[in-house]
């Protein structure tokens, strides 16, 4: 599928190249296991065969993770995350020597890869063709963990249209001085102000230090007005309450003791760490969805991990549905 051109907005064709066979829609939770008695396996999903490797490696090593530990944990949670990736491009981070060793970001799918792996081709400003691997099912879910990816980075637009997003949000960052406890503190502020405006807005851990704010949005603005929506909204909340936010995207510039609201992850290309998301952190913390009255109440980033977030999903469910619903999504056209 190709997208047409349009005069009016800034202009990044796709095209997707879908698999041959007819993938199976993410349904119930994964009776995946992967076997604790092998070093690789292969998986035979009805054709689809997918080769785990160095399963015993350590990405933790002070908390004796594996590799093999953070494929199942995928797979027990895919039920939930699969349908937050579907039909979006992957920029791939990958840690080949576990979360404390270093990283490097992937952008083209890997050679050799499974024919089975759907690909969305998007022409960058520099006419540069990328062809990003798509998550669409559990195989290929594990095909991409297994390269040493350990938390996942979505495109906000689906690969029929990269610049249409359908969502927005807001990356709230603690600046030096500031504690998570202010983070929260941010999180519940600007959900009042979205909410004065009945603009929905849902909460997730990022995993790692702060907040992000996402608002279900219909799509139809571009991604750059998405962008220009979303910094002038940070900056009018930055200016009524100073001592509690800043909008300064110059690191040298930032007051200390600030929540950083970044808008700037808003821009064409731009990824953060999706849904359920295991982050490279001391404690294998997880990006979490959380209710307005768990933020309330007070939580850590630390109480959501890799060996929790599984059975959380099975007793809550996936708090974030309405991100991927049709329904009670904002039109952000009346206030461009």
């Amino acid at each position: 599928m190709t997208i047409a051109k349009s005069a009016t907005r800034e202009y990044h064709p796709a095209k997707i190249r879908r698999a041959p066979r007819a993938r199976k829609a993410p349904g119930k939770a994964s009776t995946v296991k992967i076997p604790r008695d092998a070093q690789g396996v292969e998986l035979d999903f009805d054709g689809q065969i997918v080769k785990l490797t160095n399963l015993d490696k350590l990405f933790w090593s002070e908390l004796g993770i594996t590799k093999r530990d953070l494929i199942q944990y995928y797979a027990d949670v895919a039920h939930a995350l699969l349908p937050h990736l579907l039909d979006r491009a992957m920029v791939m981070k990958r840690y080949p020597n576990g979360a404390a060793g270093p990283f490097f970001f992937m952008k083209r799918a890997p050679e050799p890869r499974p024919s089975w792996i759907e690909i969305c081709s998007i022409e960058h400003s520099s006419g540069n063709i990328i062809d990003f691997p798509m998550i669409q099912d559990v195989p290929s879910l594990l095909w991409l963990i297994n390269l040493g990816c350990i938390d996942l980075n979505q495109w906000y637009a689906r690969c029929d249209d990269v610049d249409l997003p359908d969502y927005l949000h807001f990356d709230l960052d603690p600046v030096p001085g500031a504690d998570f406890e202010k983070v929260v503190k941010a999180a519940l502020f600007i959900r009042e102000a979205l909410e004065s405006l009945k603009i929905p807005c849902y909460a997730k851990t990022t995993g790692s230090k702060g907040v992000h704010v996402y608002v279900p949005i219909v799509r139809g603005p571009t991604q750059k007005q998405v962008w220009g929506f979303a910094k002038g909204f940070a900056h009018a909340l930055a200016g009524q309450a100073p001592d509690l936010l800043t909008a300064v995207y110059k690191v040298s510039n930032r007051p200390k003791g600030r929540v950083l609201v970044d808008y700037n992850q808003n821009s064409w290309g731009r990824t953060l760490a999706s849904i359920y998301s295991v982050r490279p952190s001391s404690r294998a913390s997880v990006s979490t969805p959380v209710t307005w009255s768990e933020l309330e109440r007070g939580i850590k980033i630390e109480d959501f991990r890799i060996d929790n977030v599984p059975a959380r999903i099975r007793r809550l469910g996936d708090l974030w549905k309405p991100l991927i619903a049709n329904r009670g999504r904002f039109k952000l056209e009346a206030y461009l």
